[in-house]
């Protein structure tokens, strides 16, 4: 016999979890043309200063999502295929009823497209003719096929996904997906986050799209305790109007027009905390590739301590603040077990943009401007050296002239 309670939490296991849900494609087609400029998104950040510090070399990230096409040139090299995996069912159909073509059994097949794009951002290499790089560069994919276009993951196989990320020996998993309605799910899922946390492994989530009405609503597995819930912020460093808050949310990231990777080559823009979540994730892995000592917790207390905000504490629109990865690696003298609000803060200003060097360094100049002085100093005195001498002359022939009448 099965009681009610049993019942529910059966219904509940079986809840859809897909990727989160506003994430809007607009026009994207793939494969596409290559994004030949640099995104706004890593426009903020000075990346010559980040990976001076750190490019994620040696530190593992499983992507939990909808596989990861490893055609695309940037991510051929940064994914680990002996690692991935398919969790589709065997026997998953579509919503017709249709058995649906599962890929290949490594996780390296996307016909959505939504993991390529998380991927990307995380880990992309450096590619002649586009200006798009993922965060930490040198960082290695775990591809962790878990849902499809039809939704046929669940909480329970996101569970398995987790396990899998375990095993693995991931120091970061991301996770751009959550349960439909926001209906806390199987207890196996919260389980397995635990036991990704007890592993030290730092698990960055998605916060959701469904904000725009900016109704507080708890989101799974982004507001299970431990997990680093990422809203999404606008080019302004303020939280996008369809970002979801609450008190779970724990630190921001760009999540408007991102640039990023797309199955079979080149590059897509998208909207959604789906692609917030894996900026966090990429400084993440930068900051375990530069501390690798440090505990998950402390990871994630960097990363809030020296977020751009506006309060001093915690916000429930962007948490502690917009990422800042110059800052994160930067300011790391010690570690933290804990944000710390301070005061003096009065408004999030977005980072520097990269300056756009034409061939020469801030100290070349420098030095440049510095010779244009000497030389401008020289010519100048010479020039004046240059008149005082045929004045001279000039009154010398004239004094002659005169002497000689």
């Amino acid at each position: 016999m099965v009681t009610a309670t049993a019942a529910a939490a059966l219904t509940v296991l079986c809840l859809p979890a897909g990727p989160a849900s506003a994430d809007t494609p607009g026009q994207c087609t793939f494969p596409a043309e290559p994004y030949e400029g640099r995104p706004w998104a890593l426009q903020r950040v000075l990346l010559d200063e980040v990976w001076k510090q750190s490019t994620g070399k040696g530190v593992r990230v499983a992507v939990i999502d909808t596989g990861v096409d490893v055609r695309h040139p940037q991510l051929k090299a940064a994914v680990d295929t002996k690692s991935g995996v398919n969790l589709i069912p065997k026997d998953a159909k579509d919503e017709h009823g249709n058995k649906v073509d599962r890929g290949k059994e490594d996780g390296t097949t996307d016909t959505v497209g939504h993991g390529t794009k998380v991927a990307g951002i995380i880990a992309a290499r450096p590619a002649p003719g586009t200006g798009f790089v993922g965060l930490a560069p040198d960082a290695t994919i775990i591809p962790i096929q878990q849902n499809d276009a039809t939704g046929n993951g669940t909480a329970k196989t996101l569970a398995t996904a987790i396990q899998h990320a375990i095993d693995e020996k991931a120091d970061v998993i991301n996770i751009s997906q959550d349960t439909a309605n926001a209906i806390e799910p199987t207890p196996l899922l919260k389980q397995a986050v635990q036991k990704a946390l007890d592993a030290e492994i730092v698990v960055v989530a998605s916060a959701g799209n469904d904000g725009i009405d900016g109704t507080d609503k708890k989101t799974y597995p982004a507001s299970y305790e431990g997990v680093l819930a990422v809203a999404a912020s606008d080019r302004n460093n303020e939280r996008a109007a369809f970002s979801q808050s609450g008190d779970f949310v724990g630190i921001a990231a760009p999540g408007v027009d991102m640039i990023t990777t797309v199955p079979g080559g080149g590059h897509c823009a998208d909207n959604g905390t789906s692609f917030s979540a894996p900026y966090v994730a990429a400084v993440a892995a930068l900051v375990k590739a530069k501390h690798g000592d440090w505990t998950q917790e402390q990871i994630v207390a960097q990363l809030q301590q020296t977020a751009e905000r506006s309060v001093a504490g915690h916000d429930r629109l962007v948490g502690w603040g917009v990422v800042d990865p110059v800052r994160a690696l930067t300011e790391d003298d010690k570690p933290l077990e804990a944000p710390v609000a301070h005061e003096g803060v009065t408004k999030a200003e977005p980072p520097t943009p990269a300056a756009l060097h034409l061939g020469e360094t801030p100290e070349q100049r420098d030095a440049r401007l510095a010779t244009y002085v000497v030389v401008g100093g020289g010519v100048l005195v010479a020039a004046i050296a240059g008149i005082a001498v045929a004045i001279r002359d000039a009154r010398r022939r004239g004094s002659a002239r005169t002497a000689n009448g």
